[in-house]
Order: C-alpha cells, then sequence, then structure tokens
C-alpha cells in the first residue's frame, strides 16, 4: 500500500523559539518495501511516524494511504488511528505484563469484537508465522527481549494492516540479540509483502533492512535512496558522515576530465570519480576508511599519500589506525595480522572510485 504526504508540517513553540518538527515533507512511500526514516534525535522521523498512524496531530498538509485520505488540513480530514488499517511496533514493545501471549495477541481482535473462532484461527496463524507456536499460555514478562519483540510483531500483524509502522523496535535489544532478530524481521516482512515504514537511529540498522532509506534532518527529508546509493553516492557531506564512518577532507576542484575530477585537498591532489562540479568549486572529499589501502614505503600508480600512525586500537576483526597526513587525521581499517605499528611511516592509496566529493 502506497504513503503519500503531501506539505506535511508540524511546528512547536518551546522557550519562546518555534521548532519545526517537520517543516513541509513531501513523500512518498511506495507498495511493498521496508522504507526506512534515519537520521539523529529530533530531526523529526518519529514525528512523521507518529502523523501517518494517527498519534500526532500535524498543523498542514496531507497524508494519502492508497487511495484513502487519513489527514488533509485543507479538507478538515483527521481519521482517528484505529481507522487508518494501520499497525505498530513500538520501541517499548507496549505489550501487556498481566497477559499471557495469546490474550496479548488477540487483544486487537477481542477490542474489534471479532467471534472467539476467528480470533482463534488468526491468533494461531499469527504466532506460527513469527514462530511463537507453543507460547500461547506462557506470561509475556517470561519471555526473552526477541521473543517479546516478536509478540508485539503478531499482535500488529493480527489485524491485517495495510501497513506495519516500527519505531526504534531493536533499541532495547542487545547487540547479539538485535543482529539475530534484525534478520527475522526482515525475513517476516518480505514473506508479508506489506508495506513497512521503519525508524531509526541506526545506520547498520538502516542499511540491513531496508530497500529504501529517507535521511531526516531539521525536519526535512534531505536525501532518498537504496541502501547503496546513501551509503556509496551519499549528495551531502551531511548524509556521507552520518550513513557511515568517513574521513572529510576540505578540497578544491582543479580540473574535469573524462570519467574523472581532479582536487586539490587537504592531503594532496587526488583523482575522484567524476563530480558535477566546475574548476574552482570548494567540495568535501569522503574517504571511507575501509577503502584505504595500507602498505609500509612507497605505493605505486595513483592516488598515493604518504603519513605517520599516530594509533591503533584492536576492534576484534580489524585495527582502526588513525593516520596523520599534515594537518589532517585519517581514520583507516587495518588487518589483523599486520605488523604496523604506531608511529611508523606509511603510504596508503585510495582508488578513485572511492573518492566521493559532495557540497561543502
Amino acid at each position: 500500500m502506497e504513503i503519500r504526504i503531501t506539505g506535511l508540517r508540524k511546528h512547536y513553540a518551546s522557550d519562546g523559539r518555534i521548532i519545526k518538527a517537520l517543516d513541509d515533507v513531501d513523500l512518498t512511500i511506495p507498495s511493498n518495501q521496508i522504507f526506512t526514516l534515519l537520521g539523529p534525535s529530533g530531526c523529526g522521523k518519529t514525528t512523521l511516524l507518529r502523523s501517518i498512524v494517527g498519534l500526532e496531530s500535524p498543523d498542514a498538509g496531507e497524508i494519502r494511504i492508497g487511495d484513502d485520505i487519513v489527514y488533509s488540513s485543507a479538507q478538515n480530514i483527521s481519521l482517528p488511528t484505529e481507522k487508518r488499517g494501520l499497525g505498530m511496533v513500538f520501541q517499548t514493545y507496549a505489550i501487556w505484563p498481566h497477559m499471557n501471549v495469546y490474550d496479548n495477541v488477540a487483544y486487537p481482535l477481542q477490542n474489534r469484537k471479532v467471534p472467539k473462532e476467528e480470533i482463534r484461527r488468526r491468533v494461531a496463524e499469527t504466532l506460527a508465522f513469527v514462530q511463537l507456536e507453543g507460547y500461547e499460555n506462557r506470561p509475556a514478562t517470561k519471555l526473552s527481549g526477541g521473543q517479546q519483540q516478536r509478540v508485539a510483531l503478531a499482535r500488529a500483524l493480527v489485524a491485517k494492516p495495510r501497513v506495519i509502522l516500527f519505531d526504534e523496535p531493536l533499541s532495547n535489544l542487545d547487540a547479539k540479540l538485535r543482529e539475530e532478530t534484525r534478520k527475522e524481521l526482515k525475513t517476516f516482512l518480505y514473506d508479508l509483502q506489506i508495506t513497512a515504514v521503519y525508524v531509526t537511529h541506526d545506520r547498520v540498522e538502516a542499511l540491513a533492512l531496508s530497500d529504501t532509506i529517507a535521511v531526516m534532518r531539521t525536519g526535512r527529508i534531505i536525501e532518498i535512496g537504496s541502501p547503496k546509493k546513501i551509503y556509496f553516492d551519499a549528495e551531502s557531506e551531511f548524509v556521507a558522515d552520518f550513513i557511515g564512518r568517513a574521513n572529510l577532507v576540505k578540497a578544491v576542484v582543479r580540473q574535469q576530465l573524462p570519467g574523472t575530477t581532479i582536487v586539490d585537498s587537504g592531503i594532496g591532489r587526488l583523482s575522484c570519480r567524476k563530480g558535477d562540479f566546475p574548476p574552482d568549486t570548494k567540495v568535501t572529499l569522503c574517504l571511507r576508511p575501509e577503502f584505504i589501502s595500507l602498505a609500509r614505503g612507497d605505493h605505486p600508480g595513483t592516488n598515493v599519500v604518504q603519513g605517520t600512525i599516530v594509533s591503533m586500537v584492536f576492534v576484534g576483526d580489524a585495527f582502526e589506525g588513525e593516520i596523520r597526513v599534515g594537518d589532517q587525521h585519517l581514520l583507516a581499517r587495518i588487518e589483523p595480522e599486520t605488523d604496523l605499528a604506531v608511529g611508523d611511516e606509511v603510504g596508503f592509496q585510495v582508488s578513485p572510485d572511492h573518492c566521493l566529493l559532495v557540497a561543502g
């Protein structure tokens, strides 16, 4: 089910200032995709989610779910949450601690006066789908965090919603369980072929789960694309830095060649993949740590830079190294078997394909 949002606005007054939680947001969320709203705390992503589900009243704009207008300031329409045909999974799961698993999942249907036999059938189907068969009589508080998350998902799905919305549902899980549950959730959503809107500030979660990511900042959508597009081909310094660890170096465009842009940067003259910037434009060079190739001595070829290792931190699958080049300090991932050490002079090289230029 497609969601179309037009001119959505929500402002708050705080300490004499106007906070633009949503600043004329225009957005189309395609059917049957996992669509993620990603951004830092306070960027407006949860306000946007709550506006879609009907828990927040915008000041202006329009929201359509499929062919139905569920909110329109111009037409004075604001359907209540229960009439929008949506399911929602909250950060806290919001499951009833005094109820067992069956009653938690059945609650939305009981609230709608669905016949008992139909409730039993649909609860059984949904619990089987989320792999909780046999847990019907378990108290909700006796379940693990991952199982509680699945109960919350089952409760959201049992009413067969047109769209399901997630507000940072994995943030309370530990790292290992979060990774396992993320894989399960992606499988569930693909099997369902349902439109899912997912809110998170966790870039790894967004990259791993999403078909499409919309990056938000100060109440606006500033970039939309596939995970690979957002990660490898960001259009702004903010997105390049937010979506993954990045070395950001100021540079000036010197020359445009076929397929290549030549820049002078804080770490020297480099060839970069083609960017739409005329000569003398000030830009930011984005270098991902994982694409910096290190070795002692000189590198042959293009984009060779010399520096000194000033720190190395072991993080399990690699060292995180910091390299000083003049006044610049760059992060690089170094193989765990290396014999490089702090103080060593190193050469490094970055492929022009991995030298991203963004405005800034």
